[in-house]
């Protein structure tokens, strides 16, 4: 079935409260994908930032994210009362997301609200600590920990303390029982409003399509509660760490910093925290995304310590093996593979034996008539053609990037003259390929400009920022959208 899937994370939604959450916004979205006719509805990793406000840097993989909670649910439940959140001041611009003045108020305000729980008044708590009991008691504590110590990364922590020693960790759960409380509090009301707002969406017709991160980060509790996974020192430091190699784009590499996993542990386990974890992800979304996916074939190693990434090594992954085994215990999986990147034969075969649908990223494209993202080179259906991700431009900025030889070409292959016309003219492109899914930003409906770029890779600061605004979202505007699926049949 041909669908079309619309890019726009929670924290872009609109909100009088400094970043987008999980209420009545959000719901208000999913009637508008209903009246465009979109059938998909992409967002990014749901799981708490950290350091550079990135949702793939963060401190859980299973966890999410507290700024998303939504306060007047938490009003409706007699947790809060408006004042109590409504007459704090979210935001520097209306425009963007201002993560240090949501990081320094976000918390005392449910802070507030889990002064007022009950868990007999919310007998679904104890069930939901229950269940996620496997990954929650050590995420609360480590949180936790993290208040206790001012934010420092666990290596920073007492030696004891960060080395997991078993005593030492049995104290501090009774010590600070009261602040684990709190954490646990936070993932019980994320996971109740999440919850709510999928059902929404399904009921609507719309599907979710989530995204993970192949990698943990360094300052995570997987890394601190379970060294084991890891390709760790006896001192608990990453021996390498994961990025990418030099190229045309990036004549030093990508050193992203992530630590790598020990894949014999994980083979000898029976891949059990990897299966886990898809699992995991495949209860949330309807349609798993998993970023670098090359990486299950080979994966590029820098050695700890090092300014970038020119020095490294290939090394062998767990390959085709893991889904194969995840299979066999979960059944099918609806996993869509980002194939981006250094693809060799040995990714393409990986690919094969999965048949979980790539990724064509339009943008990549108009080099030559030879290219693969451009859509007469399509050789399946079993693939997402985006016009671009959040790691790309806007269509509005990339047109603004490209050099004369690009722009005549992109000209002449998308029949157009004015430079202002190859924006639509790229998302019609996409629409009319026979990808199964077709794929554009929020932004290139919005018309936005280069300045609403959700994400410039390997920078930080300016990131992740981007708002909407309410009266953005037109009827027009979803009449547009819906024409352009009755068109292309999506």
């Amino acid at each position: 079935m041909r669908k079309s899937c619309i890019i726009f994370h929670i924290s872009s939604l609109p909100s009088e409260y400094g970043i987008g959450k999980m209420g009545r916004h959000a719901f208000e979205f999913v009637d508008f994908l209903k009246q465009s006719g979109v059938k998909c509805w992409q967002i990014l990793p749901l799981s708490p930032t950290s350091y550079g406000d990135s949702p793939y840097q963060s401190f859980s993989v299973n966890a999410g994210n507290p700024y998303f909670i939504d306060f007047e649910i938490l009003e409706d439940d007699g947790l809060l009362e408006k004042s109590e959140y409504a007459d704090i001041i979210w935001e520097s611009d209306p425009d963007k997301v201002d993560y240090s003045i949501i990081y320094n108020n976000c918390f005392d305000v449910l802070r507030i609200a889990y002064s007022r729980f009950r868990m007999s008044k919310f007998p679904a708590y104890k069930k939901f600590c229950d269940k996620n009991k496997e990954w929650l008691d050590e995420y609360a504590l480590f949180m936790a920990l993290k208040s206790q110590n001012d934010g420092r990364a666990w290596y920073e922590w007492d030696k004891d303390t960060a080395m997991h020693k078993p005593k030492v960790i049995a104290e501090l759960k009774k010590s600070l029982k009261k602040e684990i409380g709190f954490y646990k509090f936070i993932q019980f009301q994320f996971s109740r409003q999440w919850t709510a707002l999928k059902a929404y969406a399904n009921d609507n017709g719309i599907e979710i399509v989530g995204d993970i991160p192949i990698y943990c980060a360094l300052d995570s509790v997987e890394a601190w509660a379970d060294h084991r996974l890891f390709w760790f020192n006896r001192k608990r430091q990453p021996v390498c760490v994961a990025g990418c190699p030099p190229d045309s784009f990036s004549p030093t590499g990508q050193l992203w910093g992530n630590p790598l996993y020990d894949w014999e542990y994980h083979k000898k386990t029976g891949y059990k925290w990897w299966i886990n974890r898809i699992k995991s992800a495949s209860e949330i979304y309807d349609i798993v995304r998993i970023d670098h996916f090359r990486g299950f074939e080979s994966y590029y190693a820098i050695p700890f310590g090092n300014e970038d990434a020119t020095v490294g090594e290939w090394k062998k992954g767990p390959d085709y093996e893991l889904f194969r085994m995840a299979e066999e215990q979960l059944g099918k999986l609806n996993i869509i593979a980002e194939d981006l990147g250094f693809i060799t034969p040995e990714v393409r075969e990986m690919l094969d034996k999965c048949g979980y649908p790539g990724m064509k990223v339009l943008q990549f494209g108009f080099s030559d008539g030879e290219n693969e993202h451009l859509p007469h080179n399509f050789t399946t259906t079993n693939c997402f053609a985006y016009t671009g991700t959040h790691d790309n431009e806007t269509l509005n900025g990339w047109v603004e990037t490209l050099d004369k030889k690009s722009l005549k070409f992109t000209r002449k292959y998308l029949n157009v003259k004015k430079k202002s016309d190859i924006p639509m003219a790229v998302v019609r492109s996409a629409w009319g390929s026979v990808a199964e899914v077709a794929v554009a930003q929020m932004q290139d409906f919005l018309d936005s400009p280069k300045s609403a770029r959700m994400n410039t890779p390997s920078t930080l600061g300016i990131n992740w920022q981007f708002r909407t605004k309410s009266e953005q979202f037109t009827p027009e505007l979803a009449k547009k959208i819906r024409r352009l699926n009755k068109i292309y049949n999506r």
